[in-house]
């Protein structure tokens, strides 16, 4: 019998670390190559980490709650091979005690990384990424999470004991929080009227999720200046072209071609056109992207939202384009995003039309400075103008909505973006090759 073991894999270029959510398999279980070990989360995504090998898990070296760096070790999965098949053979002959002492120091000295990171509070006691975030949504200002007993190793806090600190929060009546930082003046719309509860009511707890997103609006909304100019796009030539073509690019690709990569190509070139839209404000610094990394907002079957970037956006053709949206779309909804592909966005697009609305007034996805909402595509009578005079016909139309900050975008330039946009679409080639 041999001892794999089962590492956090590197996730992304950004992410270092992940906090363990949930075993999916238990002691004495036995394990199939590919299948899911457990899950873990980091602040944008959720994933599972899937076995290398096939085999029985013999040891779990971290609990649920605990942070995990990339590369540690996880697990150790005991299988049928030689200790040829184990990451490091030599520890398949290691006495327990040893593997234990060993992996305790290994953890210290992450600590001791982690204690200078941002993740650490100003007395240097440590909080997951999770009951962070857990803490940010609930207003829970930074003294309130200070006081928190943690039933976890060293004291630390765990996801249990902020939902057990949160449910005796809520029965007892509103404390102000002696402390005169930022967090607690967040803190202080909790004391508002609370909402009356029949008897037939549903009671339904937001998701993780549901708390991070709520939690990133409302920071959207307090940070920047929220401005939208609208502006109506005659897409008539790219309905007609679409129409044309998409089953022979079916047939060629093996790819649906959709109206979602068209207008990302149109908004990739305005950008490159306009690149003080591609930019970020840090303080009173402006921090102009050299890439066009444009995220999609993609809904998941349990009605929440994610963003998934397109890197380097400007640089796809069209089928390269295709490709990229339908596969970042299709692995959001099966739940097979990684950590990296919902980071690094420059500029945000959603697709407000694919529920019908013509418009939208999206809000900024920080820390960006704008995002274009796509309208629904409408069968509309136009006036239509030739060099025999003006005449009414049937054009397909749609609305594009753009919100931008305006402590950076002033209207001009957030007009002449989405403007840009426009002229992009309705000049498209009827002829187009693809």
């Amino acid at each position: 019998m041999a001892r794999f073991e089962l590492k956090l894999p590197k996730m992304g270029e950004s992410v270092a670390e992940a906090t363990l959510t949930s075993w999916l398999k238990e002691v004495g279980d036995t394990i199939e190559a590919d299948e899911a070990v457990l899950e873990i989360a980091t602040d944008k995504v959720d994933s599972e980490v899937p076995s290398e090998v096939d085999g029985v898990l013999v040891e779990k070296l971290f609990n649920v709650d605990d942070v995990v760096q990339v590369g540690q070790t996880i697990a150790i999965i005991e299988t049928d091979g030689d200790a040829g098949t184990t990451t490091e053979a030599p520890k398949a002959e290691a006495k327990p005690e040893v593997a234990v002492a060993a992996q305790d120091v290994s953890k210290t000295v992450e600590v001791a990384k982690e204690t200078t990171a941002a993740i650490a509070s100003s007395d240097e006691r440590f909080y997951s990424p999770l009951v962070k975030n857990m803490a940010k949504a609930e207003g829970i200002a930074q003294s309130e999470l200070d006081a928190i007993a943690g039933t976890g190793k060293d004291g630390r806090v765990t996801k249990n004991d902020m939902i057990t600190y949160l449910k005796d929060r809520s029965s007892q009546p509103a404390k102000a929080v002696a402390a005169p930082s930022a967090p607690a003046a967040k803190a202080a719309p909790k004391a508002s009227t609370p909402v009356a509860v029949s008897g037939g009511d549903e009671i339904i707890e937001l998701t993780r999720m549901g708390k991070m997103i709520s939690h990133h609006m409302v920071q959207s909304v307090q940070t920047s200046a929220h401005v939208q100019s609208f502006i109506e796009a005659d897409v008539t030539n790219i309905w007609n072209w679409r129409k044309k073509v998409k089953d022979g690019f079916a047939k060629r690709e093996g790819q649906n071609l959709t109206f979602t990569p068209i207008f990302m190509e149109a908004i990739a070139r305005a950008l490159r056109e306009f690149p003080m839209m591609n930019i970020s404000l840090q303080g009173d610094t402006i921090i102009k992207k050299k890439n066009i990394n444009l995220g999609m907002a993609a809904a998941l079957p349990d009605g929440n939202l994610i963003v998934p970037v397109i890197k380097n956006a400007d640089q796809l053709n069209l089928v390269g384009m295709t490709k990229a949206v339908n596969d970042l779309a299709g692995r959001a909804r099966d739940g097979k995003l990684s950590p990296d592909d919902v980071q690094g966005g420059t500029y945000t697009v959603t697709n407000v039309g694919t529920f019908g609305s013509i418009m939208g007034t999206p809000i900024i996805n920080q820390p960006q400075v704008g995002i274009l909402a796509l309208g629904a595509i409408r069968k509309v009578p136009a006036v239509i103008e030739t060099p025999d005079g003006d005449f009414i016909g049937i054009r397909y139309k749609m609305y594009l909505s753009h919100s931008y900050d305006h402590r950076v975008v002033n209207g001009a330039l957030g007009g002449q973006f989405v403007k840009a946009v426009k002229d992009y679409l309705e000049a498209w080639d009827k002829n187009r090759e693809i």
